[in-house]
């Protein structure tokens, strides 16, 4: 039982990773293409993950998952995926107005600003209604199309091949610690 306990609790550790990194790659990718001021590595830590995308992406699923399996219909409509886009929008604006004080608070100044950026109706440049919309498709895309095979593929490598899932995901756990205090002790990597 032990076993099964710490396989699930490294299934959702990896999970998160794997979020953190599709938000890092998505920071990029606004940073490089919308800004233009080419790769720029975003977020607080140095590695290639944005924590707060982790822990989006990992409320999102637990918050959310039934409602996806739920297959509610509105006439013939399948009506569950628009539930799920305007819930993950609350989710989202709410998590990252809570987050944006809290890492200004910890950092001392805005890991990122809307108003700086160019997005109009924002409030503080803290959250913008761009942006909850922005995460309300991303976040509807991670749970319907992301999450399924994820979790489904670390299963499959724990079953077939234990020895190389824990060695990657003690390294995983390694190197996101590793970051975490490297940051805590010399300062953040954050721009914008």
């Amino acid at each position: 039982m032990a076993g099964k306990w710490k396989s699930t609790l490294m299934n959702w550790f990896l999970t998160f990773v794997v979020f953190a990194v599709i938000g890092w790659i998505y920071e990029v990718c606004i940073v490089w293409f919308e800004m233009k001021q080419g790769f720029v590595n975003r977020g607080f830590l140095y590695g290639p993950w944005l924590p707060l995308y982790g822990c989006g992406g990992l409320l999102v699923v637990l918050l959310f998952g039934w409602l996806r399996r739920k297959k509610l219909r509105l006439w013939k409509i399948p009506v569950s995926p628009v539930l799920c886009f305007l819930a993950i929008c609350v989710l989202a604006t709410v998590v990252e107005l809570a987050a944006s004080y809290i890492a200004e608070r910890v950092t001392g100044y805005m890991l990122w600003n809307y108003e700086v950026a160019g997005y109009g109706l924002n409030y503080q440049g803290r959250i913008s209604l761009r942006s909850s919309l922005q995460f309300g498709v991303i976040g509807t895309v991670v749970l319907y199309a992301v999450y399924p095979p994820v979790t489904a593929g670390f299963r499959r490598l724990h079953e077939r091949h234990k020895i190389l899932y824990w060695t990657v995901s003690f390294v995983l756990v390694a190197l996101f610690v590793w970051d975490l205090v490297y940051h805590l002790i010399h300062g953040s990597n954050a721009t914008w």
